[in-house]
């Protein structure tokens, strides 16, 4: 078997390497690397090979120089790519590219919190990313027709959107943590071990509902009910906490920073954001407010991004991939995004149940069928197949589908470089400001990432 990891220079990848090296249903496999940053990429091919020879994975790790040698005759590709381009910040939230998208935002009106998934910010993102990912779609149409895409970037949504409607991929699936993450943050509520939990929810990625938990088959909704309103809240679920009670159903995902993106509140906020700001400074660090606040520009951002010297930066990032340590067995279903448990039971044939990203088909009836929801897969050797979740609620299906309608928007954009099309998705964002703001946000934003797009006229 023959697994590619493309952006596999970034730090994302020690988690999938060190499963996929200590699964035994994928001994001996052939891993190739490729990224952008091919230093970066050696280096992690260094700690993927370490992993194989401590868990006795049988790895073979290679370092590919172009994505058509690292996709060529693969049976899955892996990718976590941020489009931030090269930069020498270690991870997306923290490049030049992201943090102006976010200083460009607030200067408009919108006071991002994380800005990958919803508002200009996520918008801006997707633009960048989805030419590279249909650029990787035609390779692996060309050299790997049979393999199937595990998407781990933001905004998940619209790059799997993107990537059905306009590539012939086998099969495409997002991979994300956040029900995972809900799921623990209720179990830890109740008092219960999260791999006990029955938990249905309706949800696209970052934002669901909970229909119905059952614990061995007692229905223990009223009790979580019960501890969410007399017991202690954390204060990054708070707005969750209160959102749920006002709604009858408990918001799934655990933080409040994501959520806060699919509601209206933070362009009505005007002057007054120091509760975003409070949010973004808990995501994004204290050493950023100041370029939030608009104190700094984003050539004083590229001007410290630059100051570190890159020989510090890759020896900086050799002593963490040095200090890793490979995980013991196959990943928790109940933890982790389960990618190398995924890639196992596909092409094992195995029947198990995993959390994906893929189209509706069904799985929520009065949803439009081509939507990429989140929501329980059955495996098997053809692929995935997601499971019934049940019909949304008349509020959620009135968020969800304008949602829906955002992501399809933005993914049309990205690829026809069209800026009517970003204006209309702008519009019906809930982070939505004035007409004339909007205009001039957009092409703000575009002229920030001219260099990586392509599609755009300037």
């Amino acid at each position: 078997m023959k697994i590619s990891c493309l952006g596999g220079g970034g730090y994302y990848f020690l988690g999938p390497l060190g499963y996929i090296a200590a699964n035994a249903r994928l001994r001996g496999s052939r891993v190739d690397l490729y990224d952008i940053d091919r230093e970066r990429a050696l280096m992690m091919a260094d700690t993927a090979r370490r992993f194989s020879a401590e868990t006795g994975g049988g790895l073979d790790v290679r370092v590919g120089r172009t994505v058509a040698e690292a996709v060529d005759g693969a049976d899955f590709v892996i990718a976590s790519i941020g489009g931030a381009g090269a930069s020498g910040s270690l991870g997306y939230y923290h490049s030049p590219l992201h943090i102006n998208d976010c200083i460009i935002a607030a200067k408009h009106g919108v006071p991002q919190i994380v800005g990958d998934t919803c508002g200009p910010a996520a918008m801006a993102a997707a633009f960048r990313s989805v030419p590279i990912y249909l650029d990787i779609c035609r390779e692996m149409e060309r050299r790997a027709p049979n393999a199937i895409m595990l998407n781990h970037a933001n905004p998940m949504a619209v790059l799997c959107r993107a990537m059905n409607k306009y590539s012939g991929v086998r099969g495409v699936v997002g991979i994300c943590h956040g029900v995972q993450g809900g799921i623990h943050s209720m179990a830890k509520l109740l008092g219960l071990p999260a791999g006990e939990l029955d938990v249905r929810w309706i949800g696209t990625n970052h934002y669901y509902w909970v229909m119905s938990v059952r614990h061995r088959g007692k229905d223990v909704l009223p009790k979580l009910w019960k501890r969410a309103v007399k017991g202690p809240i954390d204060p990054a679920h708070r707005m969750a906490r209160d959102l749920s009670l006002l709604h009858g159903h408990w918001i799934l995902y655990p933080a409040d920073d994501h959520i806060v993106e699919f509601y209206p509140f933070l362009a009505q906020m005007g002057g007054r954001r120091p509760w975003a700001y409070a949010l973004a400074e808990s995501y994004h660090g204290k050493d950023l407010m100041p370029f939030y606040r608009g104190r700094k520009t984003i050539k004083d951002v590229i001007a410290a991004d630059r100051r570190t010297p890159r020989a510090k930066m890759l020896a900086d990032y050799r002593r963490r991939l040095d200090a890793a340590k490979p995980p013991q067995g196959e990943e928790s279903l109940h933890s982790h995004e389960s990618s190398s448990a995924l890639i196992a039971d596909i092409s094992t044939g195995s029947r198990r149940v995993h959390i994906l990203n893929i189209p509706n088909r069904g799985s929520i009836p009065n949803l439009p069928p081509e939507a990429v929801m989140e929501v329980e897969c059955v495996t098997d050797s053809a692929g995935v197949r997601g499971v019934y979740m049940g019909e949304a609620p008349l509020a959620l299906e009135a968020i969800l589908r304008k949602r829906i309608a955002w992501q399809e928007l933005v993914a049309d954009a990205a690829v026809k470089g069209d800026r009517k099309l970003a204006l209309q998705a702008m519009m019906i964002d809930e982070q939505a400001v004035l007409p004339g703001a909007s205009e001039a946000m957009l092409e703000e934003l575009l002229r920030s990432s001219r260099k990586m797009l392509p599609q755009f006229r300037f």
